[in-house]
């Protein structure tokens, strides 16, 4: 029990410093957009990975939030709700990253992904005792 907790809490740590990253690049002059994006997205995976690490459930390595919400609500039915923010984020973890995409996030954007991985990371978080 208490290893599982250990990490539990490591994931979400490792979360917490994403949404920290993200709040760094919007307090900059220049803020990338596609950075802040990426960012939310890596956050609300880590999140989820919490919360099944905290249920004992193995995942598969992705970063595909849609597949790793299934596992989730197996657990916990009413994070069905999130099924649009998750698909809203996987778009950020490989395709915005690169140079050959022709889609570059903008400001609007990078607010929608924020707004998104907060509604995750408080929807899961309010599952999980672990204070």
């Amino acid at each position: 029990m208490i290893e599982r907790r250990t990490n539990f809490r490591s994931w979400i740590k490792k979360a917490e410093h994403d949404f920290l990253a993200i709040q760094n690049n919007i307090s900059a002059i220049e803020t990338p957009w596609d950075v802040v994006c990426f960012h939310a997205q890596q956050a609300a995976e880590k999140i989820l990975k919490a919360f099944l690490v905290y249920h004992e459930q193995s995942f598969e390595k992705t970063h595909d939030l849609v597949q790793l919400l299934t596992s989730c609500v197996k657990i916990e039915t009413s994070l069905s709700v999130l099924e649009e923010d998750c698909q809203i984020l996987t778009y950020y973890a490989v395709s915005s990253r690169y140079p050959d995409d022709l889609y570059e996030p903008d400001e609007s954007d990078g607010q929608k992904a924020i707004n998104s991985a907060q509604k995750i990371q408080k929807s899961v978080l309010s599952f999980l005792v672990y204070r």
